[in-house]
């Protein structure tokens, strides 16, 4: 089979048998067509089958030297991304098209120094928590967007698609739809059902989407979905209160997530629940927290350990 078919194929079968989200089979099909063209520079058809272990190893080299226009090179992570890529394509390839190509199993992933994840601490919560100017409300929206965030775990992707049936108030809890198409439960705090629902009580409109804009003009068809905030919107309005609130460090929603695991651990949550809440498929995803929360050994050393 030629390469450039295989993956094609292999994209579709992400799409339609896996249910991959659009932004994932993006993912690989940008890392797969540099595979691709490393492959068959002049697409003149490169067979699958032609895929060696002394290949890959040769194709490790290159990611590793690589350079972009700008002269940059690829992160280490970034070199991973590109062969769990080709591991994937090769595991279609072998179980779902049973060619006589290379086994993924043969193609090893580069070691990754240990992934080092930024939150906030109570102090820097409670400070851009607080940043939101209530008297309006797109103040309300933005703290109600906040709030959410740090009490739930939520992705950001996960936040937009929210509509207000979705959330239950009353239980303080709804269910969410996550990578790899996977349903979970969150939980609202006590503090952010109270935020969310001030919120709502402000809104007029009979919009569907949980958070919309107020800024453009209105579109009120398809029961609002074009007032639906944006990812980017989102990425922006946390952005703009981590500055108000003068942190001195970059914070993102996902900061707001890596927040919400670091708080329950510190508190004593057991790390497969801490999984769950996240969404996590497997816990070694997870366990990067724990080499955030060793930092809290230091206090209870200090606490708890009889020699001064």
């Amino acid at each position: 089979m030629d390469l450039h078919l295989g993956i094609r194929q292999f994209l579709d079968y992400l799409t339609v048998e896996r249910g991959c989200s659009p932004l994932t089979v993006t993912c690989y099909s940008r890392y797969l067509r540099r595979f691709a063209d490393w492959c068959d520079p002049d697409r003149g058809g490169f067979p699958a089958e032609y895929i060696t272990v002394d290949r890959m190893r040769a194709y490790r080299l290159y990611l590793a030297h690589f350079k972009s226009s700008k002269g940059t090179q690829l992160k280490r992570a970034t070199q991973s991304y590109h062969i769990i890529a080709v591991r994937a394509l090769l595991r279609y390839l072998v179980v779902q098209r049973d060619l006589p190509t290379l086994s993924p199993d043969k193609v090893e992933i580069p070691k990754e120094r240990a992934r080092s994840v930024s939150f906030l601490t109570a102090e820097q919560m409670g400070r851009l928590l607080a940043s939101p100017q209530i008297s309006n409300v797109v103040g309300l929206r933005d703290r109600a967007i906040l709030e959410t965030l740090f009490s739930t775990g939520l992705r950001v992707s996960e936040l937009v698609r929210l509509n207000r049936d979705h959330v239950d108030l009353e239980r303080k809890e709804f269910a969410v739809r996550g990578k790899g198409d996977k349903v979970r439960l969150v939980f609202l705090s006590d503090t952010a059902a109270a935020w969310l629902g001030r919120y709502l009580r402000t809104r007029r409109d009979a919009f569907r989407p949980l958070f919309i804009r107020y800024s453009g003009s209105v579109d009120a068809r398809t029961a609002g979905e074009r007032m639906r905030l944006s990812s980017r919107t989102v990425q922006n309005i946390v952005t703009k209160y981590a500055r108000r609130a003068g942190l001195a460090v970059q914070v993102s929603p996902h900061t707001l997530r890596h927040s919400f695991a670091t708080d329950l651990l510190i508190a004593g949550a057991d790390l497969r629940s801490v999984q769950e809440m996240l969404g996590h498929e497997s816990i070694r995803t997870t366990q990067v927290y724990t080499h955030v929360t060793n930092r809290h050994l230091r206090d209870v050393h200090r606490t708890f350990h009889n020699r001064k």
